[in-house]
């Protein structure tokens, strides 16, 4: 009896469509305009006689039949605004025309609604959805593009990130690993692994350097709404740090503080971290991408790292504090917060257009290096040295490390400011200093004349985190039952 229901139940979502009625979403995602406008960049910087192909990010397998939450690539959901997988886009330098006669200067294959599979795994928008929400006004879908007429050997370039090869077949027609599979063969890609028909490549055409120039170009300097979303992203990641220093006690665990800066993310609606949340108590710290955060009870005396980001629709922050889990730092301690946040400010309020990351760089190297000579971890301040292993600057937007150009600042570009200096247990210096790893990572919005500094709700001098960790916390009283019984 239940088999036979489940049958019926099947061929129901057959024939009448499911989930017709639009999707409940918040209303301050980027607009098509937006997307419609960044693709408009594209094609103005694309050479003559050429087409650009992107590809949708993989589905990515957890373990067994679990995948992980779907994160479009960056770039796909800059141009195209499409959240979904199995997809591509094409832009092209002139106008094409199709064997109706229709021109169109670039073409988006999307996967097609599908009622059995939304019903499992969430709504599709499907071509019309895709007309209708995104602004395409050519739009197929994915399977249809086997028989896509196109001849990319006419094309002067052909512009495409290589492949890494680590698509998995989903044997879904017209799935991710089929659509590059056309690709490759209809461009010629030389693909000794191909088991379609085997063609003699024309590599000539085909740039896979080219594109990320553009890229770059386009996304180190954000648009206004870009950064509008930026800024709130920043705002969330530093109200999380602040509410983690007021809750703040010893004896508690490095992935409890990770779950109280995740859980004010999610209060604010953002999707998810930017990248995976470096929690690191004592030594731990000094591991500049610690992200097991399993240490079970923190001590009083150690200092506590504490580098995350929320990721508000699409766009992430990238915040660090470092603060001692007592509530006070020690005199050494201090020192060494103070030293980083020395170099960090002189760093900062350098921050303008015109000065390039190299000499910002090195603005808060030569503070560092200074003041750990007259602390005497280092002997003079041109001694190489392992304490500070990691540049100042990076940009923020889509990515954590998001594309850009790393020569000058310009305006409306957003970076980090992030000096740091780590002390491993067994270094040679004084035992005092062994264990003691501080980052102070802001971020920062370059103007028309100097700078923005996005993150300044979370406390950044010493004696400031010392004063709002005195603070009582929403969490005092918030107690779980005891699973050891």
């Amino acid at each position: 009896m239940k088999k036979v229901f489940v049958s019926l139940l099947f061929l129901c979502t057959l024939s009448i469509p499911v989930f017709s009625q639009p999707l409940a979403e918040p209303d301050d995602f980027l607009n098509s305009d937006f997307h419609k406008h960044r693709r408009e960049q594209v094609r103005m910087r694309l050479p003559a006689n050429s087409v650009t192909v992107f590809f949708a990010n993989p589905v990515r397998n957890r373990a067994n039949d679990v995948d992980y939450v779907y994160h479009q690539d960056p770039d796909f959901y800059y141009l195209t605004g499409y959240r979904e997988p199995h997809s591509m886009l094409l832009i092209f330098s002139e106008e094409q025309h199709d064997a109706n006669g229709d021109v169109y200067d670039e073409i988006l294959f999307a996967q097609p609604r599908n009622p059995r599979a939304e019903m499992w795994t969430g709504r599709r928008l499907g071509v019309k959805g895709v007309e209708e929400k995104l602004g395409f006004s050519k739009v197929l879908v994915n399977k249809a593009f086997h028989e896509y007429d196109i001849e990319f050997a006419e094309f002067d370039k052909v512009l495409f990130y290589d492949f890494k090869n680590d698509v998995r077949n989903t044997h879904a027609e017209g799935d991710l690993y089929e659509l590059i599979a056309w690709f490759k063969v209809k461009s010629g890609y030389p693909d000794d692994d191909s088991s379609l028909l085997a063609i003699e490549p024309k590599k000539q055409n085909l740039d896979t350097r080219t594109l990320d120039v553009i890229m770059k170009d386009l996304r180190g300097i954000k648009m206004p709404e870009e950064i509008d979303l930026i800024r709130k992203a920043v705002n969330i990641s530093a109200i999380g740090q602040v509410e983690v220093m007021k809750a703040m006690k010893p004896g508690m665990s490095e992935r409890e503080i990770q779950g109280i800066h995740e859980f004010v993310y999610k209060k604010y609606e953002a999707e998810y971290e930017g990248y995976p949340s470096i929690v690191g108590a004592g030594h731990n710290g000094c591991i500049l991408h610690y992200i097991e955060n399993n240490k079970p009870d923190i001590k009083n005396d150690e200092l506590i790292l504490m580098d995350l980001g929320a990721e508000y629709h699409g766009y992430t922050a990238d915040v660090t504090r470092t603060i001692p889990v007592a509530g006070r730092f020690s005199p050494e301690q201090k020192q060494i917060y103070d030293l980083v946040f020395k170099a960090q400010e002189a760093a900062i309020q350098a921050c303008k257009p015109g000065i390039t990351f190299q000499e910002l760089g090195q603005i808060a190297r030569d503070i560092i290096n200074s003041g750990l000579a007259e602390l005497g971890l280092i002997t003079d301040p041109g001694q190489n040295h392992m304490y500070y292993p990691h540049g100042l600057s990076h940009h923020i937007g889509l990515d954590v490390h998001d594309k850009g150009n790393y020569e000058a600042l310009e305006q409306n570009m957003v970076i980090t400011v992030e000096p740091g200096i780590y002390v491993p247990e067994g270094s040679k210096c004084d035992e005092k200093w062994w264990g003691i790893a501080v980052r102070i990572e802001d971020d920062v919005l370059i103007t028309k004349d100097g700078f923005e500094l996005l993150s300044d709700m979370a406390p950044r001098k010493s004696d400031e985190i010392e004063a709002l960790m005195a603070q009582s916390s929403p969490l005092d009283d918030f107690e779980l039952p005891d699973l050891d019984n």
